[in-house]
């Protein structure tokens, strides 16, 4: 990029491929070939641009999350855990490049692309489905977003989890502790059970994946639930 370009300024980094399987069948290739892809190649990339960036002042990056990550999806560990990784390494950059104006941000994006194609059709109506995906949830959207984050206009933006749905632009909560629970005395085994489950237990996430603007997917808060 320095020798073509003359500067070097953003990187945006969305390579990633799938391996979907079960967990309880997942392979060690499975599993190895898309931590490499998408965990090792954010890491390559990063590492290459970081001295750079540091020394000039000046640099922006965007790395790719998803919501299998940050919600879960059926078949996709080995995808999930490598985009969880990747939002909690853009997260640490982000804090470490603060004093030299090093900005890092990640986005998880719905789109149409060759690796969505990559999951198969199990019959006509998904077959539909994808047909109108095709359309309405284009790789250009979440490509435009992604420029647009990386521009010196955005320079306030860093640490953030975006994610983009055709013309539908999100930004997602961060974990953050949302219940304590103490005892002076200690804790044992069977209080733990007793007492600090029950408090917390109606603050629980459930294991659903509930609609998002644009037909992404999020998880939701349980139901509230007596304590028993």
């Amino acid at each position: 990029a320095l020798d073509s370009f003359g500067g070097l300024h953003a990187v945006i980094n969305p390579a990633g491929i799938l391996r979907d399987v079960m967990f309880h069948k997942m392979s060690e290739d499975d599993w190895d070939r898309v931590i490499d892809v998408h965990m090792r190649g954010s890491f390559n990339v990063a590492r290459a641009t970081i001295e750079l960036f540091r020394e000039q002042n000046d640099g922006a990056y965007m790395f790719f999350t998803s919501t299998s990550g940050l919600f879960g999806n059926i078949g996709q560990a080995n995808y999930g855990a490598a985009k969880m990784g990747i939002a909690g390494l853009s997260r640490i950059i982000a804090m470490e490049g603060a004093r030299n104006n090093v900005r890092s941000n990640c986005l998880a994006p719905v789109a149409w692309t060759r690796m969505t194609q990559s999951v198969p059709v199990k019959d006509e109506a998904a077959a539909a489905r994808r047909a109108v995906m095709a359309e309405k949830i284009r790789a250009d959207q979440p490509a435009r977003f992604s420029v647009a984050m990386v521009a010196p206009a955005a320079a306030h933006v860093s640490g953030q989890i975006f994610g983009a749905s055709g013309e539908n632009i999100i930004l997602y909560s961060q974990p953050r502790p949302i219940e304590t629970v103490t005892k002076e005395e200690g804790w044992t085994v069977q209080t733990i059970l007793d007492e600090a489950v029950p408090k917390m237990a109606p603050k629980f996430f459930d294991l659903n994946r509930g609609p998002l603007p644009g037909g992404n997917n999020a998880q939701q808060p349980a139901a509230a639930k007596p304590a028993s």
